[in-house]
């Protein structure tokens, strides 16, 4: 089993590898610009690895980029294989990446949140205190004892 710096290496020469014959080498339409090779994972055994993309564009464009990249899956490999110079060249699997679609969920929620925050900063503007405006009590001098005439 290898050690983790080689696999981090070796994933980091996958994504620029892939990243660049995508971006110069593949004539496939399906796989213009506007795919975006975002991390690269391997296994502890650099038998496999795992490459998440992204695709500007609506699902129509991430369909063809799949089977675009499905199609070129071995070219790619082999590219890596000549560029890697591993015993075993790894197996690539391309997996959509999520991280698009969370940050617009996110962001989604955080407008939510300061819709919610600007409703609650109307509502409490020329609001008044429910009771008191110092709600904490205090003694009164009345309370206190004279100590003096003792």
């Amino acid at each position: 089993m290898a050690d983790n710096a080689r696999a981090k290496r070796l994933a980091d020469l996958i994504r620029e590898v892939v990243a660049q014959k995508l971006q110069r080498g593949i004539k496939d339409p399906r796989l213009g610009t506007h795919i975006t090779i975002t991390d690269t994972r391997v296994t502890g055994d650099l038998r496999e690895a795992t490459v998440f993309y992204t695709v500007y564009g609506d699902e129509e464009d991430r369909k063809a980029a799949a089977a675009g990249l499905e199609s070129a899956k071995g070219i790619l490999r082999s590219e890596v294989g000549r560029a890697a110079g591993v015993k075993f060249t790894p197996t690539l699997a391309f997996v959509a990446d999520a991280l698009p679609d969370n940050a617009r969920t996110i962001e989604d929620l955080l407008d939510k949140a300061r819709a919610s925050d600007e409703k609650v900063r109307e509502t409490a503007t020329g609001a008044s205190y429910a009771g008191e405006a110092d709600p904490y009590k205090k003694p009164d001098s009345t309370d206190e004892t004279d100590d003096s005439t003792e």
